[in-house]
């Protein structure tokens, strides 16, 4: 993290995950621990709050601030969950799904191979966010994509 390096303006067109958490620094914490995150940026406010931060999984960047709820600013602790999931693509989906279990997140859907061709599970982190963790296994057209959703019997992903 460089604290001189310039902020520079960009007029590409980019969607960054802001997650907004109660607890900003057990969630930076978490998020390095959990998922090998790195964070390149956290600006903490007077009163202990992180106010900003920005990290990056294997070059994928998403931010994080605590709660400001004088400001309407709240997260899923506050809104009683989250409709939101992320996708984190790896290439150990096992592996990470475990850390991130060790690390205090709970288990919404176990790993399994999944028909589209990647081994999947999903995770609820400490903060509220969901994440689906996977790997891709392998490359399927859209066609066989469709041919083997057809195939699943019913009610199963």
């Amino acid at each position: 993290m460089s604290d001189d390096a310039p902020i520079g303006l960009t007029t590409t067109v980019s969607i960054t995950p802001y997650l907004i958490v109660r607890n900003g620094a057990a969630a930076l914490d978490f998020y390095v621990t959990a998922f090998g995150a790195e964070v390149t940026m956290r600006v903490d406010q007077p009163d202990g709050r992180v106010g900003h931060s920005e990290l990056s999984i294997g070059g994928a960047v998403f931010k994080v601030a605590d709660e400001f709820p004088e400001m309407d600013i709240v997260g899923p602790a506050s809104l009683g969950g989250s409709s939101v999931v992320l996708e984190l693509v790896v290439p150990d989906v096992d592996s990470v799904v475990a850390r991130a279990l060790a690390a205090g997140a709970v288990i919404r859907r176990e790993v399994v191979d999944q028909f589209h061709g990647s081994r999947t599970g999903q995770v609820t982190d400490p903060f509220g966010h969901h994440w689906t963790v996977s790997t891709l296994l392998e490359e399927l057209t859209e066609d066989e994509i469709r041919r083997r959703a057809a195939e699943l019997p019913s009610g199963e992903e």
